[in-house]
């Protein structure tokens, strides 16, 4: 077990090249909303962009694409096709995997809600994908219900889940020892486990395990998670191996919330503030 820390973080970090182009900075997609939740993927989008991420592409039900229009600048929002109840149907999907078919990572789930098409969009959608993948928030719903289809997901797949997402997924609440509790998962399901809360775990199929450093309770608000998926993707997206984006993806989000708390206090801060405290770790934390 390792814990994270700045130094580490540091040495893992890809380089940003002088004659670098958008394109260098890579492309990511980000697949969710639903009528009620078109925050998520907003938040999400905004985190990827501030994590150094090239082109952001935010695909969204058809009915909600004006409002991520109106709220993203920097991102790309594109409409999708939709049910009668504002969520994403699985005619969807053909859409989703061209646009996947040229970025460098994806993330499905935030915001997404729930339904038997939408299981099926977010399983097959997992299952070929061509590039390293983010599930969070119904994402994960939407896997607790099918676990048989991670053994055939091919690409890198990391899980965001925070303790009673965790329950869906594993069939249990986690025990006092979280970090064995997330290794013994990692291993099991082939995959890399987010396990979110207090000294947030990052476990590996490999067995290795990090425990987070940073953060604190003022970013116990609706919305972090989202914006903590859209850190990750950001930075799979510029090329990171998945184990060390997501951790450093952790120890990033968590370090922006102490800044947060620090500039607004713990109760008045929001996950608005933490993306847009992203830039002062990368320059006072990283000097980039």
């Amino acid at each position: 077990m390792t814990q994270l820390t700045r130094e580490l973080i540091s040495s893992w970090l890809p380089d940003r090249p002088e004659d670098g182009h958008k394109g260098t900075f890579g492309k990511v997609l980000i697949v969710g909303g639903s009528v009620g939740y078109s925050g998520a993927p907003v938040l999400a989008a905004r985190a990827a962009v501030r994590g150094g991420t090239g082109l952001v592409f935010v695909g969204v039900p058809k009915s909600l694409w004006p409002v991520a229009a109106a709220k993203l600048d920097e991102a790309m929002p594109f409409p999708l096709p939709e049910d009668g109840d504002g969520r994403l149907t699985y005619e969807a999907m053909t859409p989703i995997l061209k646009r996947l078919s040229g970025c460098d990572a994806g993330l499905i789930g935030p915001g997404l809600g729930q339904s038997g098409a939408l299981d099926f969009l977010v399983t097959e959608t997992l299952q070929n994908a061509n590039c390293p993948m983010v599930a969070d928030a119904d994402g994960l719903n939407a896997l607790s219900r099918h676990m048989d289809r991670l053994f055939q997901i091919k690409t890198p797949l990391i899980l965001t889940p925070h303790d009673g997402e965790y329950a869906r997924l594993a069939g249990h609440l986690p025990g006092e020892n979280r970090e064995r509790e997330a290794s013994e998962f990692a291993q099991a399901h082939g995959c890399i486990l987010v396990l979110k809360g207090h000294r947030t775990v990052v476990a590996a199929p490999d067995g290795e395990t990090f425990v987070n450093t940073t953060g604190n309770h003022g970013m116990a608000k609706g919305g972090s998670g989202d914006v903590l998926s859209g850190l990750i993707l950001s930075l799979l997206g510029q090329g990171m191996e998945s184990v060390r984006a997501a951790a450093a993806a952790v120890w990033i989000h968590g370090r922006a919330g102490d800044y947060a708390a620090a500039e607004k206090g713990f109760r008045g801060m929001t996950p608005s503030d933490l993306i847009e405290l992203l830039p002062k770790v990368w320059r006072d934390d990283f000097h980039t």
